[in-house]
C-alpha cells in the first residue's frame, strides 16, 4: 500500500539553551556551545562543521550556506558572499570601491553613505544592508544550534578581527540582534585563538609563555601577541593586522591572471561575462586549495565564455609569484606586532597558526623562516578554533561554573588609537593603541575661538598624525558659555567596552553641562527605526523560508508518488497480476497529468502540488490495490 507523507511540524523550542559561540567569518562561520565539559562544534544540515557565509536569492526563494554558494555560478547576481567586507563601512571607502569592482552582485550608495546590495528577488529589485546579510548568515548558524540542543538559543559571543575599528564592531552586534540574539560580547578573532589554545595548554604550563597567534582566513588577516601564565590567564600585549587581506585576494589574483591569459589565447576579454568569472572564480578557489598539497594543477572550465573552453595549467610557484606582495605583508604585521610589543623574535614560545589561508605552504615557510626555522604549532583546528575560544567566553559569562571555563581571565586591548582633530586639523590622541580594555581617558579641551557657544568634537580612529588621514567615527558638541579663547574647558572622556566599542562624553567644567554620545559613524547608517525594519524583514523572510520548505516537501512527495507508482506498475506487470491495458492507459495519463507541475521551471504553490498529489493518490491507489 502506499501512504501519503505526512509534513514535518514546525519544531517549536521553549527551553532557553546554552549560550553559544560563533565565528562569523569572511567566507565560512562556524558556532560552538560548550556541553558535557566541552566545547562542541555544531555541524548544519548539511553535516558540514563549517557554512560557507553566502546569501542568494532564487525564484524559489531564499538560500544560506551551502545552498547559495553551490548556485552562485548560475546566478552570480543575486549570491551575496563577502558581507564582512561590506559591514561598517561607507560607500566611498576607497577599498570597498576596489571589491565592488570585482563583485558579480550590485553595490549602490544608500542614504549617509551606507553601501546596499541590490538583488533582484520575486520580481522585484531589493536592497539590502551587510549588516542584514549578515544576520541571515546568523540565523542560520542559530537554527544549527537550536536542533542540535533542542532549546531556543539567545546568548552568543561573536567575533570580529581585531582590526575592525568601532563602527564595524556595532554593525555585527546589530547584525546579531537582527538575528534575535543578545550579543554577550564582541572578541577579537586572534584572542578568541588564543582562549582554545590557552585552555588546551593551560595543565601544560609550567611558566609565563608567549604566544603569537597568526590568523590567516578568506578575506581578513590578524596577528596577536598573547602571554598565558601559569593560571590561564590570557594578556593581549599588541595586535596587528589587515581587514582587506586573505584567501579571497589569493582568489583574485588567480582570476585577474587567467583573464589576461584568456584574451592572450582567445582575443576575447571575458571581464564583463559575470557568469564567465564565477565559474573561473570557482575554479581558482579549488586549484588554490589543491596547490597546497602538490605542486601545480591545471583549470579545466567547458564553455567559459562564447562557447570557448578553457584549460590552463598553473603550478604552485606561479601562485606564489601571484600573491607575493600579499604574502610579504603578512610578514610585515608579525613585525609590526614584535615591535609594538617590544618583543623580539626569540622571545616568542609558539607560533600558532589559525584560519584556512594558513594551510598555504608559501605562508607557512615565510613564518618558518622568519622565526629562524621554529615548528609552527598545528595543535588547535585550523577553521574551528575561533568559534571554539568564543564558545569557552560564552560559556564563562553565563555563569558556568566548571574550573575550566570559570578560571578564564582574559586581556584584550584597543587595536587602533582613538583621538579627537584639534586646531589645525592634527589628531590629539586619548586612547593609545594596544591600550588594555577595558579603558577609560580623559583630556581637557579649550575654546580656540573668542565667545563660542558650542566646542565640535570630530573623533577619529588611526595612527595617522593628522585627523583627516584616519577613520571618522562621529562627532558631538559641548554647550560652552561664550567667554574669549581659552577661558572654557571641556573635559573630554573616553571610555571602551569590553567590546571594544567607544563611548565618549564631555563636560564643560565652569558650568558642568555634559554631552555624550555612543560615538560610531554607525549612528548615521542604522537609525532604531531601520533596525525595527530588519527585524519585521527578518521574520518575513522566516515566514517565506518556512513555506518554501513546505513546498519543496510536498513537491518531492509528489515526485517520490510519481517515482514509486511507475516502479510498482513495472514489478506488477512482469507477474500474473498485471494491470489491463485500461487500467495501465488510466494511470499513464493521471501520472502525465500529475507531471506537467513538476516541469514547470516556477516553484508552484503548495496547495497546488498537494491536490496533483491527492489527485494521482485517488486514481492510483484503488487500482494498485487491486493487484498487490
Amino acid at each position: 500500500m502506499f501512504q501519503m507523507q505526512v509534513l514535518p511540524k514546525t519544531i517549536m523550542y521553549r527551553k532557553i539553551g546554552a549560550a553559544i559561540g560563533i565565528d562569523l567569518g569572511t567566507t565560512y562561520s562556524c558556532v560552538g556551545v560548550w556541553q558535557n565539559d566541552q566545547v562542541e562544534i555544531i555541524s548544519n544540515d548539511q553535516g558540514n562543521r563549517t557554512m560557507p557565509s553566502c546569501v542568494a536569492f532564487t525564484n524559489g526563494g531564499r538560500l544560506i550556506g551551502e545552498g547559495a554558494k553551490n548556485q552562485i555560478t548560475m546566478n552570480p547576481t543575486n549570491t551575496i558572499y563577502d558581507a564582512k567586507r561590506l559591514i561598517g563601512r561607507r560607500f566611498n571607502d576607497t577599498k570597498l570601491q576596489e571589491d565592488i569592482k570585482l563583485w558579480p552582485f550590485k553595490v549602490i550608495k544608500g542614504t549617509s553613505d551606507i553601501p546596499m546590495i541590490v538583488v533582484s528577488h520575486n520580481g522585484e529589485d531589493k536592497e539590502f544592508s551587510a549588516e542584514e546579510i549578515s544576520s541571515m548568515v546568523l540565523i542560520k548558524l542559530k537554527e544549527a544550534a537550536e536542533k542540535f540542543l533542542g532549546k531556543t538559543v539567545r546568548d552568543a559571543v561573536i567575533t570580529v578581527p581585531a582590526y575592525f575599528d568601532d563602527s564595524q564592531r556595532q554593525a555585527t552586534k546589530d547584525a546579531g540582534h537582527v538575528a534575535g540574539l543578545n550579543v554577550l560580547q564582541i572578541i577579537n578573532e586572534p584572542t578568541s585563538a588564543a582562549i582554545a589554545y590557552g585552555l588546551d595548554m593551560k595543565n601544560d604550563i609550567a611558566r609565563d609563555i608567549n604566544v603569537l597567534i597568526f590568523d590567516l582566513g578568506g578575506g581578513t588577516f590578524d596577528v596577536s601577541l598573547v602571554t598565558i601564565d601559569k593560571k590561564g590567564t590570557i594578556t593581549v600585549k599588541a595586535v596587528a593586522g589587515d581587514t582587506h587581506l586573505g584567501g579571497q585576494d589569493f582568489d583574485n589574483a588567480m582570476v585577474d591572471y587567467f583573464v589576461e591569459q584568456f584574451k592572450r589565447k582567445h582575443k576575447a576579454d571575458i571581464s564583463a561575462n559575470k557568469k564567465a568569472l564565477s565559474r573561473l572564480r570557482e575554479a581558482c578557489e579549488k586549484a588554490k586549495r589543491v596547490l597546497s598539497s602538490i605542486i601545480d594543477t591545471t583549470i579545466d572550465i567547458d564553455n567559459l565564455h562564447d562557447g570557448v573552453d578553457f584549460s590552463m595549467r598553473i603550478s604552485r610557484a606561479k601562485f606564489e609569484k601571484l600573491n607575493e606582495d600579499f604574502f610579504s605583508n603578512c610578514i610585515k604585521m608579525v613585525e609590526t606586532c614584535l615591535a609594538d610589543a617590544e618583543m623580539n623574535k626569540k622571545q616568542i614560545d609558539e607560533v600558532v597558526l589559525v584560519g584556512g589561508s594558513t594551510r598555504i605552504p608559501k605562508v607557512q615557510q615565510l613564518l618558518k623562516d622568519f622565526f629562524q626555522g621554529k615548528e609552527l604549532s598545528k595543535k588547535i583546528h585550523v577553521d574551528e578554533a575561533v568559534a571554539y575560544g568564543a564558545t569557552v567566553l560564552a560559556a564563562k559569562l553565563t555563569g558556568y561554573t566548571g574550573k575550566r571555563v570559570s578560571n578564564l581571565v582574559l586581556i584584550d586591548v584597543v587595536p587602533l588609537s582613538l583621538g579627537i582633530e584639534i586646531y589645525g586639523g592634527s589628531l590629539s590622541v586619548l586612547i593609545k593603541r594596544n591600550s588594555p580594555i577595558p579603558v577609560k581617558k580623559e583630556g581637557i579641551y579649550v575654546n580656540v575661538q573668542d565667545y563660542q557657544d558650542t566646542l565640535p568634537f570630530n573623533v577619529y580612529q588611526g595612527e595617522r598624525s593628522m585627523a583627516k588621514d584616519n577613520n571618522w567615527l562621529g562627532k558631538f558638541d559641548v554647550a560652552i558659555p561664550p567667554l574669549p579663547k581659552g577661558l572654557s574647558k571641556v573635559n573630554v572622556i573616553f571610555d571602551i567596552d569590553a567590546n571594544g566599542i567607544l563611548n565618549c562624553s564631555g563636560v564643560e567644567l565652569t558650568t558642568s553641562l555634559k554631552k555624550g554620545i555612543m560615538v560610531t559613524n554607525y549612528k548615521d547608517r542604522l537609525s532604531t527605526r531601520n533596525i525595527e525594519k530588519m527585524l519585521d524583514d527578518a521574520h518575513k523572510y522566516k515566514l517565506q523560508d518556512e513555506e518554501n520548505m513546505k513546498k519543496v516537501f510536498v513537491r518531492n512527495a509528489l515526485e517520490d508518488y510519481i517515482y514509486d507508482v511507475k516502479s510498482k506498475i513495472k514489478k506488477i506487470g512482469n507477474t500474473s497480476k498485471t494491470f489491463t491495458k485500461k487500467e495501465l492507459e488510466i494511470m499513464e495519463i493521471a501520472i502525465e497529468k500529475a507531471s506537467e507541475i513538476l516541469n514547470e521551471s516556477r516553484l508552484a504553490g503548495f496547495d497546488e502540488y498537494q491536490k496533483a498529489l491527492n489527485q494521482l493518490e485517488k486514481v492510483c491507489l484503488p487500482i494498485i490495490a487491486q493487484h498487490v
